[in-house]
């Protein structure tokens, strides 16, 4: 679970933005997105030799 404690003095849209940054970082809305629709398991690797090769 991703939370923010808003520090005192600290505006809204900067404890959003470090909201943003742990979601990114952690990696769950890329899992949600996986996990939107199925996926065929050649699919993923094709996806996943792609991902590398850009790398």
């Amino acid at each position: 679970m991703v939370y923010v404690i808003v520090q005192p003095g600290e505006s809204i849209d900067a404890a959003i933005k470090r909201f943003n940054m742990k979601l990114q970082q952690s990696g769950l809305l890329r899992e949600l997105k996986e996990h939107a629709h199925y996926e065929k398991p050649s699919e993923k690797r094709r996806r996943q030799r792609r991902r590398a090769r850009a790398r």
